[in-house]
C-alpha cells in the first residue's frame, strides 16, 4: 500500500492484484485404471499432459489470448500418439483416419468445427481457420480437407495419423464383434479450456472418434453446445465421453447455461450435468473454466486423463479416479 499526498489530501491507493489465468486439459476418460496400464504407459501420458499444460501455460504467462493457448494445447495432444486425436487416431471400420475437432472464443461466441478430416496434420488448426477465414462455424469431409489446402495448414499423407496399436484395436473390434464401443473401453478424445489475463474464455476439443465407427458417425467434440463450448458470460467447456449421450444432454451449453441463468459455480454445474448424463446411459467427463479464473472438472469413469495449471497453483497431472 501506497500514501500519496495530492494537493492537501492524503490518497491511500493498494496495489492491483495480477490479473488471473487457468489452463485446464483433458486427454479422454473411460475404464482408465493402473492395473490396465501397459509398462511405461503411464509416465509417457503423464509426461504428454505436463507438455500440454506447460505449452499453453506459456501463452498465458505472457498475455495471450485463451483462444491460443487451448489451441497451442490441443495441438501437442494432437501430435502424441498416445491419444485419440490426430497421430494415434483410431480407425474407422473401413480401416481410415477420420479426424474431428472444435473451437470456440468466449468473447464473441464465434466457433468453427470440422468433421471427418483425412489430411490437415493439426484439425484444430483447421477448425480455427474454419472460425476465423470462413463465412461457416462447420465443414465436413472432402470440403473440409479443399478448404484446409487452400488455407496452406501442414497437409500429411492420411498414413501419418496411422499407429500400430490402434489397427489391432480395429482387428480385435472386427473379430470379437464388438459392435460400436471402443476395444480398450476409453474415450480418446482431447481438448482444453482457458481463461486468459482480461477475463476472456476459450475452448477447443479433438478426437479420432470411436473405433470402428460406420457411415460417417460424427459424434460431439466437434458440435457446437454438445461437447465444446465457450462463453464469456459464463464458462468454457470440453468434454470426452461417449457422444450419442452427449449430444442429446447438449452437455458444453447446458453447463453454460446453468452458471449464466441459475448462478451455479462451474463444478456444481458440471456434476449436476454428469449426473444426467449417467442418467440417460452415457458416461464420460468434461473440464470446465470461468471467466474469474476458477477451472476444474468432473467424470463418471473410473479415470481421465486431465490437468490444470493457473497464475495461482503449479501444474497439476492425474490420470486415476483416486488422485
Amino acid at each position: 500500500m501506497r500514501v500519496l499526498a495530492l494537493m492537501g489530501v492524503l490518497l491511500m491507493t493498494v496495489a492491483a492484484a495480477p490479473p488471473k489465468w487457468t489452463l485446464v486439459i483433458h486427454g479422454g476418460a473411460g475404464i482408465i485404471e493402473r492395473a490396465r496400464m501397459k509398462p511405461g504407459e503411464e509416465a509417457a501420458i503423464r509426461a504428454a499432459l505436463g507438455a500440454a499444460l506447460a505449452k499453453g501455460a506459456a501463452v498465458l504467462k505472457s498475455g495471450g489470448a485463451a483462444l491460443d493457448a487451448v489451441e497451442a494445447a490441443v495441438e501437442l495432444l494432437e501430435d502424441d500418439p498416445h491419444f485419440n486425436a490426430g497421430r494415434g487416431a483410431v480407425f474407422t471400420y473401413e480401416g481410415r483416419n477420420e479426424l474431428d475437432a472444435a473451437i470456440m472464443d468466449g468473447r464473441a461466441r464465434t466457433a468453427g468445427a470440422v468433421a471427418g478430416t483425412t489430411r490437415t496434420k493439426n484439425p484444430v488448426a483447421l477448425a480455427r481457420a474454419v472460425m476465423e477465414h470462413s463465412p461457416h462455424v462447420f465443414l465436413s469431409g472432402p470440403g473440409a480437407d479443399q478448404f484446409s489446402v487452400e488455407q496452406r495448414l501442414p497437409q500429411v499423407d492420411p498414413s501419418y495419423f496411422a499407429t500400430p496399436e490402434r489397427l489391432r484395436q480395429l482387428d480385435e473390434l472386427k473379430a470379437k464383434k464388438l459392435s460400436w464401443f471402443d476395444v480398450d473401453l476409453k474415450y480418446g478424445t482431447v481438448g482444453a479450456v482457458a481463461v486468459d489475463t482480461h477475463g476472456h474464455v476459450a475452448a477447443a476439443t479433438s478426437t479420432g472418434g470411436l473405433t470402428g465407427k460406420r457411415w460417417g458417425r460424427i459424434g460431439d467434440s466437434p458440435l457446437i453446445g454438445a461437447g465444446t463450448y465457450a462463453d464469456d458470460r459464463a464458462c468454457a467447456v470440453s468434454a470426452t465421453g461417449a457422444g450419442e449421450y452427449f449430444i442429446r444432454e447438449g452437455v458444453a451449453h447446458e453447463i453454460c447455461a446453468r452458471v449464466r441463468m441459475k448462478g451455479e459455480d462451474i463444478v456444481t454445474a458440471a456434476k449436476a450435468v454428469m449426473a444426467e448424463v449417467g442418467q440417460l446411459g452415457g458416461d464420460g467427463g468434461v473440464i470446465v473454466v470461468s471467466p474469474h479464473g476458477d477451472g476444474g472438472w468432473s467424470f463418471n469413469t473410473p479415470g481421465m486423463y486431465r490437468g490444470r495449471v493457473s497464475s495461482e497453483a503449479a501444474a497439476q497431472v492425474a490420470i486415476f479416479g483416486d488422485e
